[in-house]
């Protein structure tokens, strides 16, 4: 049986919770376009365009501005080229020391086993007052 899109974006959460990110970037077609949610503090850039402009403007700014940052999802809603992830972020802003438990929807696209287009949507409320302390 050939590897699923839903197998592809679960092996991509998995890559990413332990911290192989060029695992998760693998994944990825050279012209990805990702969407930070409106009003999310990294949708500054939006949209990304290709696998180091999401590395750089995203996944570095995780990492150093966050401690413990996770994306925990909960379930994976499977309508073919399209995959739609509900979880939670947790983390703890470095800057403020305040702790992250915010809901997340993610819908990836995917195209010939690789991930064309993600959107993030979230709390970006509370995503913000844990920035601004």
């Amino acid at each position: 049986m050939p590897f699923s899109n839903r197998a592809c974006i679960e092996s991509l959460y998995t890559s990413l919770a332990r911290g192989d990110a060029p695992a998760a970037f693998a994944k990825m077609d050279p012209e990805i376009v990702w969407y930070e949610a409106e009003n999310f503090p990294y949708s500054d850039r939006n949209p990304y365009v290709g696998p180091a402009a999401v590395a750089e403007g995203v996944f570095q700014r995780l990492a150093t501005e966050w401690d413990g940052f996770q994306a925990i999802p909960d379930e994976f809603l499977d309508a073919g080229d399209t995959i739609v992830v509900t979880g939670r972020y947790r983390a703890t802003y470095k800057a403020t020391g305040i702790a992250l438990d915010a809901q997340f929807a993610h819908v990836w696209r995917l195209r010939d086993g690789k991930v064309t287009g993600f959107q993030q949507y979230t709390d970006t409320a509370q995503a913000n007052r844990v920035i601004q302390g």
